[in-house]
């Protein structure tokens, strides 16, 4: 059995940087101390490694020095202080000493707990590195959550995070995932979220930095992450800040015209409320750890592959570790007190009422719906065939994650629709079921194509490993295309040459 790697505390990891002659570089934060740096003077041999330390915290001041930013607490800001510290330092001692130093700036911008506690304590931090003298620096970037109830604590979890990412980014940026292990050394998650991160450079050539993100969660540095349109990695909190949210949750392996159907339905929906007319509102698909996790591990390429095919579509994609739809919701709470929509099928509802999912709550069902439809929250429900509803209840399925497979041959274009309205909930839930749905909490949805209601990711994905070619009018024409020509999901065709 192969050792463990022994955990070098707070002020080991800064002596030995300080000690590595080197390394040598600049500390610049704004918003609480200096943190970091203060750990590598007291760490001691400081001057083998630090260059300068600074602090802008007058507004005008740092405006003056990193230009204006809509937010002093952002990416942007962080960004602005890297290249103008690190051009700062390769100005000044290029000529003195870069052919024998790896020059490196760390800052951070954040926002620590105030007098009223009344803010949001998170924060911005990377750093600008070179790998070998002379060579193009390679930046490592994300944001953090302080959760301590203390300011003074927050700082401290400040300090500790920052010089595990300094000491990682030297030592460890090799092993992206050993690297996101030790940003939590000689803390805890319950003191620090790292909810984005990303690595940008010839360094990290072969990193792609949605893994990065699916680690944090995997690892259990944040619950969730966020991917965009364009592949890109997002920080939840940019972009759910103060808006109307409407999620579909689903295992989008692969991604089907029902799925598309019913969020396209619901997002119509969605926008002719009065809570939301007018507003700019976020979509989003989200995929649950649980889902990743149903084959006993995680596979990157089939993550990677559900993520991509959700991107080309458009959409937004959240990855999270919230099994219950109600931790879903108080997620987005965090963040915005705008309306939350939720779009869902009719086994994920029956979920949703099935008791054994709030054992663990001391109010059991009954709180958990107090937590999932407070403050404006709505569900939408698209339907389901008759016979296929009847085939899942025969099933026993008792998760709503490992969804329904293939409807039974027996199912008829004519068969008839069970909706919101129309399904059976056990005797005891039902008069609250009933005030839910009479006071709008859940709501049929409408327009929907009723020519698609025999489709399921499930039996897509055996069509596709069987080699069975229907499957291609199942999917969005863009998912097929993409299916066959990376081969995704086990598909073996060979796409046709292009004209």
């Amino acid at each position: 059995m192969s050792r463990q790697p022994e955990l070098l505390t707070t002020n080991q990891k800064a002596l030995t940087i300080n000690l590595d002659q080197g390394k040598y570089g600049t500390f610049a934060e704004i918003g609480a101390g200096q943190e970091v740096a203060h750990n590598f003077f007291q760490a001691g041999a400081a001057s083998g490694t630090i260059a300068k330390t600074m602090s802008a915290y007058d507004m005008t001041v740092s405006d003056d020095i990193y230009g204006k930013a809509p937010r002093y607490v952002s990416q942007q800001r962080l960004l602005h202080m890297l290249s103008f510290e690190y051009n700062l330092l390769i100005e000044r001692l290029d000529a003195q000493r870069g052919n024998r130093s790896c020059f490196f700036v760390f800052a951070d911008t954040v926002a620590t707990r105030n007098h009223s506690g009344t803010n949001e304590a998170h924060g911005w931090m990377g750093i600008r590195i070179q790998s070998a003298p002379a060579s193009q620096p390679c930046d490592i970037i994300m944001h953090v959550r302080m959760w301590d109830r203390d300011a003074v604590l927050q700082q401290e979890a400040l300090g500790i995070v920052g010089t595990n990412l300094v000491y990682g980014a030297f030592y460890l940026r090799d092993d992206p995932k050993q690297f996101i292990q030790s940003l939590l050394d000689n803390l805890g998650a319950d003191r620090i979220e790292v909810d984005m991160l990303e690595m940008h450079g010839h360094c990290f050539a072969g990193v792609d930095n949605r893994l990065l993100s699916l680690h944090l969660v995997e690892l259990g540095l944040t619950n969730a992450v966020m991917f965009g349109p364009k592949r890109v990695v997002l920080q939840p909190s940019e972009v759910l800040y103060k808006k109307p949210v409407l999620v579909e949750r689903g295992s989008f392996r692969p991604v089907t015209h029902v799925n598309v159907d019913m969020l396209k339905c619901a997002t119509a929906q969605f926008k002719r409320e009065l809570l939301v007319k007018d507003k700019d509102f976020v979509v989003l698909m989200e995929i649950t750890m649980s889902n990743l996790l149903a084959s006993g591990s995680l596979n990157a390429d089939d993550f990677l592959s559900r993520v991509d095919l959700l991107a080309d579509l458009g959409f937004t994609v959240l990855i999270s570790n919230y099994l219950e739809f109600y931790r879903l919701t108080s997620y987005f709470r965090r963040y915005t007190k705008e309306m939350i929509g939720v779009a869902l099928g009719i086994s994920s509802l029956i979920e949703i009422f099935n008791e054994k999912f709030y054992e663990n709550l001391e109010g059991g069902i009954l709180e958990a719906f107090g937590r999932l439809f407070r403050h404006c929250v709505k569900l939408y429900v698209y339907p389901m065939r008759q016979c296929a509803y009847q085939h899942y209840l025969a099933t026993g399925k008792t998760n709503a994650l490992h969804p329904l497979g293939a409807a039974p041959s027996s199912c008829a274009a004519d068969d008839k629709l069970i909706t919101a309205e129309t399904i059976e909930i056990p005797v005891t839930l039902s008069h609250l079921y009933q005030h839910l749905l009479g006071n709008c909490y859940i709501e049929c949805i409408t327009g929907f194509n009723a020519d698609i209601m025999h489709i399921f990711s499930s039996d897509v994905l055996a069509r596709i490993q069987r080699r069975d070619s229907t499957w291609e009018q199942m999917v969005p024409a863009g998912v097929a295309a993409a299916i066959k020509q990376k081969r995704l999901f086990g598909c073996t065709e060979i796409p046709p040459c292009a004209p």
